[in-house]
């Protein structure tokens, strides 16, 4: 265990994961602080239930390719917590972390987990000289969020939003969700809203009735396949998405969406054309092609790791696994709030086998049994296993097949620690 993930349990203890959904908290915090917030230019949020991390991840490419200096704040961390903050080129280290809780601390407030981590953004962002644009992930929904901290933020950004996180609202509906993530945007401020089902861009298109901000909506752009090249395309640009690492749907509209806004930010085409190839996005249908956990399986097997949680991106990965030929052997780890049965089902029959296995250090994880016994309803061949290594190593033979370890970030997250 390093000492990032020794620190990271300490905060897990020291701070709830449990606390009730507000911006009364941070918002003290912020003051006695002396509203750090404020010092942020160009704040940039970044709404949704799917897609939030690659939409990010590819307008903070875009920006940076043209020169302009950036900070990010992402949730949540696959194998690393300083992956999370991103201050110009490199990530906060361990050591101003330390610092900046201890100074959050001391304010004697009672914060959250994620609280505390936006905090730790802010000010270590705030910090940062001649910084042109700070882009921030939002955690759960929005309403309560504590990202929703700027009246007139320079771009709020919305990805897919399908029906996670039902938990946490009543009533228990889809309205409910587009209500608390778009009816809470700023009225002044672009909004960009990103690819849709018709009935979510319906929900939402009346939630945003009388938002006086400039909606941007994605029906002015479109993303193409001619003869297997993908190109964004809108009414004045063709830009081929050349890319060895953006694979599927899903991840191809979110970088869609960003290239619509650095367009409209007045990003070069050349700069962003230059940039794509170089866009990586780790644990989302990510190739592993070397590392402890590749050493594990034979030649003849390639090992995909996709972090997919939802119904949306469950959908998003089985359109791209069925356009895979080999056989697909499936490493399931899930938590118990997403759905897993209607998960499950997204994929009706694609796996030849599935190995069950619980999410390490996870309180929400389900068990390598309970997942069992949900495979087991939907007709797979199915086994359990202790651990991820044991998992690969149950599966791996000389037949040419395709391993993905799939059903949450955090089992992804685990994996990649591991490799």
């Amino acid at each position: 265990m390093t000492n990032s993930d020794i620190y990271y349990n300490y905060l897990q203890k020291k701070y709830s994961r449990k606390i009730s959904l507000g911006l009364s908290r941070i918002k003290m915090a912020l003051k006695k602080l002396k509203n750090p917030h404020l010092k942020l230019n160009n704040p940039i949020n970044v709404i949704g239930s799917d897609g939030k991390y690659s939409t990010l991840l590819s307008l903070k490419t875009f920006l940076e390719a043209e020169g302009h200096k950036t900070t990010s704040f992402i949730s949540p961390h696959l194998y690393k917590m300083e992956t999370r903050i991103s201050l110009k080129d490199k990530y906060i280290s361990l050591k101003d972390i330390k610092k900046y809780e201890k100074k959050i601390s001391s304010l004697k407030i009672k914060l959250s987990l994620f609280e505390v981590l936006t905090l730790i953004y802010i000010l270590a962002a705030s910090k940062q000289k001649k910084i042109d644009y700070n882009l921030v992930e939002a955690g759960l929904l929005f309403k309560g969020d504590s990202t929703r901290l700027w009246k007139k933020p320079f771009l709020q950004i919305c990805t897919n939003i399908n029906k996670q996180h039902l938990e946490w609202i009543n009533p228990k509906s889809i309205s409910e969700i587009c209500k608390q993530k778009v009816g809470y945007l700023s009225n002044n401020s672009n909004i960009y809203i990103g690819k849709q089902s018709a009935k979510v861009q319906k929900i939402i298109e009346k939630i945003l009735r009388k938002n006086k901000s400039r909606i941007n909506y994605s029906k002015k752009w479109k993303i193409i396949n001619k003869k297997n090249k993908f190109y964004y395309i809108d009414s004045k640009n063709r830009i081929n998405i050349k890319s060895k690492y953006i694979k599927s749907d899903g991840l191809l509209d979110n970088v869609g969406l960003a290239i619509k806004i650095a367009l409209d930010i007045g990003i070069k085409k050349s700069s962003i054309k230059r940039s794509i190839p170089k866009i990586k996005f780790e644990g989302r249908l990510q190739y592993i092609n070397k590392g402890k956990l590749k050493k594990i399986t034979n030649k003849n097997e390639k090992l995909l790791l996709d972090g997919s949680h939802s119904l949306a991106s469950a959908t998003n990965l089985y359109n791209y696994l069925k356009k895979v030929n080999t056989p697909i052997y499936g490493v399931w780890g899930m938590q118990k709030n997403k759905m897993p049965a209607n998960f499950l089902k997204k994929f009706n029959g694609l796996f030849k086998k599935i190995i069950t296995v619980k999410i390490p250090n996870e309180k929400n994880a389900l068990g390598d049994l309970e997942l069992k016994k949900i495979a087991l309803k939907e007709g797979y061949n199915v086994e359990t296993a202790k651990n991820i290594r044991e998992s690969i190593k149950m599966i791996s033979s000389k037949e040419h097949k395709t391993i993905v370890l799939f059903g949450s970030l955090y089992f992804i997250g685990s994996a990649l620690k591991i490799n």
